[in-house]
C-alpha cells in the first residue's frame, strides 16, 4: 500500500514538472527540435569551414549566421507557444493574402541569388518570400476547414480549400520560379483536406485516376521542353543516368552518392569529409545530408532519421490529444510539412528523385527556413498547452 501511494506521489509531482496553471507543455517535442538545431549547427561547420574559409576569410561565416537565426527562432519558440493558437487563426486570412502578395512582388522586386529571384531584401535583412507562404496555407486551411463543419461532406467545400492551395502553389512557382516550395504547400493542402474529409475512397479514386495521368502529364511536359537547355529538362536526365551527363548536372548527385557510399557503416568521423572540399557545390544546403553520411556513416544518418521520426510522433500525439479540430489540424500541416521536406531532400540525395533543390529542415544553411520552421513548433507547442 505504501509502495502504491510513492508511486502516485511520483506520477503526481512528474505531472506538475509537465504543467504550468493546468496546461500540458510538450518537452519531448521541444528537446527533438533543439537536439535538432544543434546537430545541425555542428554539422553546418563541420560541412562549411572549408569553402567559408576560402570565401570569406572566416571559418565560422556560416556557422555564426546560422546561428543568430536558430538564437531568433528559438526565442520565437517561447512566444508562440505562450500564445492561444486561436490568436493567429483570427489572423489567418490576412497572413495568407499577405504571403500571396509577397510572392507576387518577388517576380519584380525580388534580389537574385545564384541566378534565381526568390529572396526580397529590405535593407540588411533578406528572406525568401516562399517560406511565410507555407506556414500561412497550415493555418488558413486550418480555418477554413473548421468553418466549413459538415459542408466537407461534399464536392463544393474541398474543391474551394484545394483552389486556394492551388493558387498558392501556382504563384510560388511561377513568380518565384521555386518549383520544390510549390511542391510542398500542395503537398501540405492536399494533406489537410485528406484528414478533414469524412471519406477515404474519393482519395484512393482520385489518387488511382490522377497518378498515371500524372506521370504522363509530367513526361509529356519533360518531352516538350526538349534538350534546349532548360535546367528542369537537365535534372531529369541527370536522375535518369548520372554518369552519362557526369559534367553537367549529374556532377553534383554523382558527388553526393561518392560521398554516401565513402561513409560506410560508421565514417570517417566528423570533420574528416573529403567531399565537402570543392567537390559537392554548396554542400552545406540541400546536400548536407550526403556529408552526414560521410562523416558520420550509416550510423549517424539513421540517428538523424530517427529524431526527425521522433519529432513527427510528438506531432502526431499532440494532434490527437487536441480537443479542438483547428489545434488537430494545425499539427498536422506542420507534421505534414516536415515530412514533405524531409523525405524529398532524402530522396534527392539518394537520386531516388530528381533534384529539387529541397532542403534538410533544421540542418541545411537558411536563416529565413529554419525561423519560420522553429516558428512552426512553437506554434505546435501552443497547440499541445490546450
Amino acid at each position: 500500500m505504501a509502495q502504491t501511494n510513492t508511486k502516485t506521489v511520483r506520477r503526481k509531482r512528474k505531472v506538475r514538472l509537465l504543467t504550468r496553471n493546468g496546461q500540458y507543455y510538450d518537452y519531448n517535442l521541444l528537446a527533438c527540435v533543439v537536439l535538432l538545431t544543434c546537430f545541425g549547427l555542428i554539422m553546418l561547420y563541420s560541412t562549411s569551414a572549408y569553402d567559408a574559409q576560402v570565401e570569406y576569410g572566416s571559418d565560422t561565416y556560416f556557422l555564426f549566421r546560422q546561428a543568430l537565426f536558430s538564437v531568433g527562432g528559438l526565442a520565437a519558440i517561447f512566444v508562440f507557444s505562450m500564445i492561444d493558437y486561436h490568436f493567429y487563426a483570427r489572423y489567418a486570412g490576412y497572413f495568407y493574402l499577405f504571403s500571396n502578395l509577397l510572392l507576387l512582388v518577388t517576380k519584380f522586386i525580388g534580389h537574385e541569388v545564384n541566378g534565381a529571384k526568390r529572396w526580397i531584401k529590405i535593407g540588411p535583412i533578406q528572406f525568401q518570400s516562399a517560406e511565410p507562404a507555407k506556414l500561412a496555407i497550415i493555418l488558413f486551411l486550418s480555418v477554413l476547414i473548421v468553418q466549413f463543419g459538415k459542408k466537407l461532406k461534399g464536392f463544393k467545400a474541398p474543391a474551394v480549400l484545394f483552389a486556394f492551395g492551388a493558387l498558392t502553389f501556382l504563384l510560388t512557382w511561377k513568380f518565384t520560379e521555386n518549383l520544390s516550395t510549390a511542391i510542398i504547400i500542395l503537398g501540405i493542402t492536399c494533406a489537410l483536406i485528406f484528414v478533414a474529409h469524412p471519406k477515404t475512397a474519393p482519395f484512393v479514386l482520385t489518387a488511382g485516376i490522377g497518378l498515371p495521368v500524372g506521370i504522363v502529364g509530367v513526361r509529356g511536359y519533360v518531352s516538350s521542353l526538349g534538350a534546349s537547355g532548360n535546367f528542369r529538362f537537365n535534372r531529369v536526365l541527370a536522375w535518369i543516368d548520372p554518369e552519362k551527363y557526369s559534367d553537367g548536372g549529374g556532377y553534383q548527385v554523382l558527388q553526393g552518392l561518392y560521398a554516401i557510399g565513402s561513409g560506410g557503416l560508421f565514417g570517417k568521423g566528423l570533420g574528416n569529409s573529403t567531399q565537402k572540399i570543392q567537390s559537392i557545390p554548396e554542400a552545406q544546403n540541400d546536400m548536407i545530408f550526403s556529408i552526414i553520411c560521410e562523416e558520420l556513416g550509416l550510423t549517424g544518418a539513421f540517428f538523424l532519421i530517427g529524431i526527425f521520426g521522433l519529432l513527427m510522433w510528438r506531432l502526431m500525439v499532440i494532434a490527437l490529444h487536441c480537443r479542438e479540430l483547428q489545434g488537430t489540424l494545425l499539427c498536422v500541416g506542420i507534421m505534414s510539412h516536415m515530412a514533405i521536406q524531409v523525405i524529398l531532400n532524402i530522396a534527392v540525395v539518394t537520386n531516388t528523385i530528381p533534384n529539387t533543390g529541397i532542403t534538410l529542415p533544421f540542418i541545411s544553411y537558411g536563416g529565413t527556413s529554419v525561423v519560420f520552421l522553429l516558428g512552426e513548433m512553437g506554434l505546435a507547442l501552443s497547440v499541445s498547452r490546450k
